[in-house]
């Protein structure tokens, strides 16, 4: 087997960045690659099923405007459930992330496609998005005061605060790193599966009929999941502006 060839058959190729126009300002490499490309596929599909979807606004909704309209409630009920009702002032931007990690993700499955939401810089840009955006809010909304007393927990003697404090601020601010690494290791874990899988059915012949089809069932759950990462990331987003809001 040759360098290229098993460099293609490296089940971590697939997630390699690759500038398809070259761009450098002194250090700054600003060129355009395969994620960005990827990314901007995302964002063109995201809008034309929306455009689509909007534009004839039928009493009895054809496919196009039921998706859309099903994926809007969706998301107004989790964000109306999770946060309340004075939350839903932001779900234009809790939207766009949905459907921006859902369209990523699946477009991942597509063959010789790119999955930009399995590179932890794309995902963590979002997460400390978030992060900055609550906390912003929450400090505007209630005052520092207030928004420091988050974490000092009610009913603990003021001994322990001392401890309790440095405890609870280390774990609101890894926040951000656990919403993007959950993300980004879900993904790049399951494709990396499905690759390795795949090469089973190359080098077995005949006898890759059997990882075949496991490949086959394995593809229904990354997609599976690929919805699911998509609803995990916005629930947690919600989950962190009712804390912003009410400071629970």
């Amino acid at each position: 087997m040759t360098e290229a060839a098993a460099h293609h058959h490296n089940p971590l190729a697939q997630f390699e960045v690759h500038p398809l126009l070259p761009l450098k300002f002194g250090h700054f490499d600003l060129s355009f690659t395969n994620a960005s490309l990827w990314m901007f596929i995302a964002v063109g599909a995201i809008c034309l099923l929306l455009g689509i979807g909007a534009r004839k606004q039928a009493l009895v909704p054809g496919r196009t405007q039921g998706v859309s309209e099903v994926l809007a409630e969706f998301v107004t009920g989790t964000i109306r459930d999770t946060a309340g009702e004075d939350a839903l002032h932001y779900f234009p931007i809790i939207f766009t992330l949905f459907m921006f990690i859902l369209f990523c993700n699946l477009g991942g499955m597509l063959p010789y496609s790119f999955t930009p939401t399995s590179h932890v810089i794309v995902t963590f840009a979002m997460a400390a998005t978030v992060f900055t955006g609550v906390t912003l809010l929450a400090i505007i909304k209630h005052g520092p005061v207030k928004f420091i007393k988050f974490f000092l927990p009610h009913g603990v003697p003021w001994p322990m605060l001392i401890f309790m404090f440095p405890i609870e601020l280390m774990s609101y601010m890894a926040r951000p790193v656990s919403l993007g690494l959950r993300l980004a290791i879900n993904m790049m874990v399951g494709h990396t599966l499905m690759k390795v899988i795949a090469g089973f059915v190359f080098m077995l012949g005949i006898w890759g009929a059997f990882p075949l089809v496991f490949l086959a069932l394995f593809t229904g759950l990354e997609i599976g999941i690929a919805l699911l990462q998509a609803y995990i990331f916005t629930i947690l987003t919600c989950v962190y502006l009712n804390d912003a809001l009410h400071l629970h």
